[in-house]
């Protein structure tokens, strides 16, 4: 029954079976461990210089595009917002969030094959913990991290010195991989500050509700879903941990979900851990269809991602001191019980991807620098139609102005040419003065109510809609979201810096962007291609 609902799922056996017919260098890392003992690794890797070659070309081109982002106030930041700017740390990592006591711990201790997190049924542990194989242990704390230029955290210092402190780095020596590092996260929970109720929300935003959101972001004293998307935005793997107790009833997580993880579904695995608890199948039941309830609230798809329902081994659990496995149906054939079985092959599922990360970091700042050319480029494409319409009326008003002043000078002439008296020739001067003032004045409203106007949502949405109109007559969701990523970013840089604040779009920068996705992007895909792997494998190997 709980192999039915947890899906479809690849036998590891089969996996085991096929190892031994791939060629050499093209899975690396592989080893046949039982499915109840320690974890297996299984990592598909390119070869070193490739690695390196496709890294150092990302990171050519993202420095390409950042003197353009910086020009156009746009949406790449370098600190805690969108997280795009290239920048990796010294080693792959795997993020790990869920609710307290759902098993974040021990999962790591089974796949590094060492005791290094607590594990217990409450709280144990208030920071983010960035574990590190090494040749010796070493503990570190946040302002030594953050200060350390070499190991690619020192972007989180944007989050202050609340959050500084609560970061730690532990080097470990004599784990099962030397490949990544993973990062655990503090155990998520409902707060009585963060338990706003409807009535209480719109009483504050009708007297000033700027101070109670902060209040509900800040109430662990930094920004918590800001500091979640730093990391999983450069993470390679994210694990999202539910346990039975909790099944997805904690606000905190589901916010975490849909303000923190979104746009991250390719890297993100939802797993409901500790599912050898349950007595009965009921149970089970009630338990998975909560935590499907609960995340269609914040998904808004028809269809759900896949959930991995899986335990740890018995052993493990035990020696993090947690409680026996409660779960007793048929046994199979070879004496355990089935749902047990199909329990520890979605675990060994999920530790599969766990030690893809490697070969995921490749992919994931490929994937890293196509979202950063796709937002400056809708930024900057936007922004040039703006500037051209503001240009537009700043034209006008000139041109009036330019008419106004023609014609005062004229009258002006007229009157000094025709020999007027002194009165009229000072009267007519001072009404052309007046006129050329007036237009002058009316011109700088125009322009100050039409740069307004402008900026408004349904300004901005005129001109993306005039720059992209075939493509949306085509159905383009994809440039549509890109859009609604950026609009805010746009709007709060030309309100608060002014259309004079930014850098003029020129038309070469546009076809730089162009040549960055259409050319640049597609070579690298290619070098970091499995088949390209393959094929290499192939040519450098006569016999496996």
């Amino acid at each position: 029954m709980i192999g039915r609902l947890t899906g479809l799922v690849p036998r590891w056996h089969l996996l085991r079976g096929a190892a031994s017919r791939i060629c050499r260098g093209n899975l690396a890392g592989f080893s046949t461990m039982s499915d109840k003992g320690s974890a297996p690794k299984f990592t598909i890797d390119l070869s070193e210089e490739t690695q390196k070659t496709i890294l150092k070309r990302c990171g050519e081109l993202h420095a390409t595009l950042q003197p353009l982002n910086e020009g156009t106030r746009g949406p790449l930041t370098g600190g805690g917002g969108m997280g795009l700017d290239g920048r990796t740390t010294k080693l792959p990592f795997v993020f790990l969030l869920g609710n307290h006591s759902s098993g974040k711990s021990s999962f790591i201790n089974y796949v590094l094959q060492r005791k290094i997190q607590t594990a217990g049924v409450a709280p144990t542990d208030d920071s983010f913990t960035i574990i590190s194989p090494g040749p010796q242990d070493i503990d570190q704390d946040g302002p030594a991290l953050v200060g350390d230029p070499d190991m690619g955290f020192s972007g989180l210092r944007h989050f202050g010195p609340a959050l500084i402190h609560h970061i730690q780095l532990k080097v470990r020596s004599g784990v099962a991989t030397n490949s990544f590092m993973m990062v655990d996260s503090p155990g998520m929970i409902d707060s009585p500050v963060s338990r706003v109720s409807a009535f209480e929300s719109a009483t504050a935003s009708y007297e000033g509700g700027y101070d109670t959101d902060r209040q509900r972001q800040f109430d662990r004293g930094y920004d918590f879903e800001a500091a979640v998307r730093w990391f999983a935005d450069r993470a390679d793997v994210v694990l999202l941990f539910f346990d039975p107790d909790k099944p997805g009833t904690t606000g905190e997580t589901l916010s975490i979900l849909t303000n923190s993880l979104a746009g991250l579904d390719h890297k993100l695995y939802i797993i409901l851990n500790k599912a050898d608890q349950f007595r009965r199948i009921h149970d089970f039941a009630r338990a998975y269809g909560s935590l499907c309830w609960n995340l269609s609230k914040v998904i808004t798809r028809k269809d759900l991602p896949r959930i991995f329902t899986m335990c740890l081994p018995e052993q493990d659990r035990l020696a993090d001191g947690g409680p026996t496995a409660r779960l007793d149906l048929d046994a199979g054939a070879n004496g355990e019980s089935g749902g047990l079985q199909d329990l520890h092959e979605t675990r060994n599922d999920v530790v599969a991807e766990v030690f893809k990360a490697p070969k995921r970091r490749i992919d994931n700042v490929i994937t890293r620098l196509t979202d950063s050319a796709h937002l400056l480029e809708v930024h900057c494409t936007v922004l040039q139609q703006l500037q051209k319409s503001r240009n537009r009326h700043v034209w006008r008003g000139r041109l009036a102005l330019t008419g106004a002043t023609l014609v005062a000078a004229g009258a002006a002439a007229a009157a000094a040419t025709l020999t007027m008296p002194t009165e009229v020739l000072a009267a007519t001067g001072a009404a052309g003065l007046m006129v050329v003032g007036g237009t002058h004045l009316y011109n700088r409203r125009v322009l100050a109510d039409e740069t307004a106007q402008l900026l408004t949502s349904e300004g901005l949405n005129t001109a993306f809609e005039a720059c992209y109109a075939p493509r949306l007559a085509e159905g383009d969701e994809f440039v549509l979201a890109v859009w609604k990523r950026i609009r805010d970013n746009l709007k709060v840089s030309l309100t608060t810096a002014g259309f004079e604040g930014v850098d003029k779009v020129r038309a070469g920068q546009l076809q730089e962007l162009a040549r960055v996705l259409e050319e640049e992007v597609p070579s690298l895909r290619r070098l970091a291609s499995p088949h390209q792997t393959q094929q290499g494998a192939v040519d450098g190997s006569n016999e496996v």
